[in-house]
């Protein structure tokens, strides 16, 4: 009988007529979930010998399995297959699991070209967990921004791509405080936004300036002393760099997110701050 790993292995090959190639124990392969052509899934076999996938442009785990047109029992081995042949999706599992707590959203941070170096789940006890990609764990992730040897990764804006795209285009470029806020500016049409991981309690990284010149800025700043210091640090970093820079507030709640819940609309948040006007803008 061949093994979950193998019986992977052979799918892939047959979904997208390469073959993995790799050691005895980890492979790299062209994923199904995307258009690829740069062989971004890893797969490894995991603690329990459960098969363990890693798609470097950002598919999850789901997608891929998806793709594959296989279920969840097919990365375990028959003797962890549990009643039914189930098992808890991978993509579910987070540090407070067994507080009884549930993932509620993941955001993942990626480089400019998509792939993903790191990300944050998010449960309904507003637990944060920090992740990295690692398919030598269990989950296919470790958790926390160091890898084994304590390197941390590298932090990037959130969205990145979208950002650069953006501000080549000469698009507003929206930085709220937080991936939550980020998403309730994007449901909107045409708004590119933006965060750093852990909003104003990490900080906003002094290197993140390299990723803004030129760039129209539009912050909107939580309504508490934290808030209005975590804006005034980013206007102080991209200060030398932007093109403009306005600083707004929810005109309902505390956030971007009560803005929008309280009726709001992007043209309706308050103004509070223009420490860098739009050049030849009417005053």
């Amino acid at each position: 009988m061949s093994t979950p790993f193998a019986q992977v292995l052979q799918r892939l090959y047959e979904t997208t007529g390469y073959a993995p190639r790799g050691s005895a124990t980890q492979k790299s392969a062209r994923c199904p979930a995307h258009d690829d052509g740069r062989a971004s899934l890893s797969i490894g076999i995991g603690r329990d010998n459960r098969v363990v996938l890693s798609c470097k442009a950002g598919c999850d785990s789901r997608a891929v399995i998806d793709a594959l047109g296989i279920d969840w029992a097919a990365l375990y081995p028959p003797e962890l297959q549990g009643q039914g042949g189930q098992r808890r999706d991978p993509d579910e599992w987070i540090p407070c699991l067994d507080k009884g707590h549930r993932k509620i959203a993941e955001y993942r941070y990626t480089d400019e070209q998509g792939a993903v170096l790191y990300g944050v789940t998010r449960c309904d006890h507003k637990c944060f967990a920090q992740w990295r990609p690692d398919s030598s764990k269990k989950w296919g992730r470790r958790w926390g921004l160091r890898d084994a040897q304590g390197n941390k990764v590298r932090l990037v804006p959130y969205r990145l791509p979208e950002v650069l795209a953006a501000i080549r285009d000469e698009r507003v470029v929206w930085i709220a405080e937080g991936e939550k806020d980020v998403e309730a500016l994007r449901a909107r049409p045409l708004i590119t936004a933006t965060t750093n991981q852990g909003g104003a309690g990490m900080g906003w990284p002094q290197d993140f300036a390299r990723y803004f010149p030129g760039a129209d800025v539009v912050i909107v700043a939580d309504r508490d002393p934290q808030g209005r210091e975590h804006a005034t640090n980013i206007v102080n970093n991209l200060m030398p760099v932007a093109r403009s820079i306005t600083v707004v507030q929810a005109a309902h709640g505390k956030d971007a997110s009560d803005h929008f819940a309280g009726g709001g609309n992007t043209g309706t948040f308050v103004q509070v701050w223009e420490p860098k006007p739009f050049p030849g803008a009417a005053r």
